[in-house]
């Protein structure tokens, strides 16, 4: 058995380090073969453009392993759409999923259910981060000082300010 170990956070300040230490003392624990280690910092499990994860989704396509394992389901993904359409690919290619922590694993019916439960919650706890994200800066009383972008990036300047004046 090759597993491919897949590791994601969302902000560059949180430790992947742990994750990449779990899954691997998971394999070695299990007698598991580690084809690779991909790793995404600093990028969101709602977003498609995930150069470690489409890597590893490319090489699973060429068969350069047989089981997936992660920490937990949500590092995969947060769209349970996604998550459904993936784990299809991963049953029409004979691919194993692992998650070490919520204890599943796609080899059998039970699994499969549970999986997709937690798909679904994983994509409720998104929108849920999401809508209270918004309604904080709804309500806010220095929402003035948050734009779009959020509290730690610069405030956008208006084009006509930075025009400057022909005479």
């Amino acid at each position: 058995m090759k597993a491919a170990i897949y590791c994601r956070v969302s902000t560059p300040e949180q430790n992947i380090e742990a994750q990449e230490k779990a899954c691997a003392e998971y394999c070695q624990r299990n007698g598991i073969e580690v084809y690779g280690i991909y790793s995404d910092n600093g990028i969101s499990g709602k977003t498609d453009k995930r150069p470690a994860f489409n890597e590893m989704v490319t090489e699973m396509r060429h068969y350069k392993f047989n089981m997936i394992v992660v920490t937990k389901l949500d590092r995969i993904g947060r769209s349970l759409q996604h998550l459904l359409s993936l784990f299809d690919e991963f049953k029409r290619k004979g691919i194993q999923f692992v998650s070490i922590t919520q204890n599943i694993d796609t080899s059998g019916p039970m699994g499969n259910l549970q999986l997709q439960l937690l798909g679904a919650f994983a994509e409720f706890e998104r929108n849920m981060i999401s809508e209270r994200t918004k309604e904080g800066i709804k309500y806010s009383q220095n929402r003035h000082k948050v734009g779009k972008r959020g509290p730690d990036k610069k405030p956008r300047t208006r084009r006509k300010s930075l025009r400057k004046r022909i005479e």
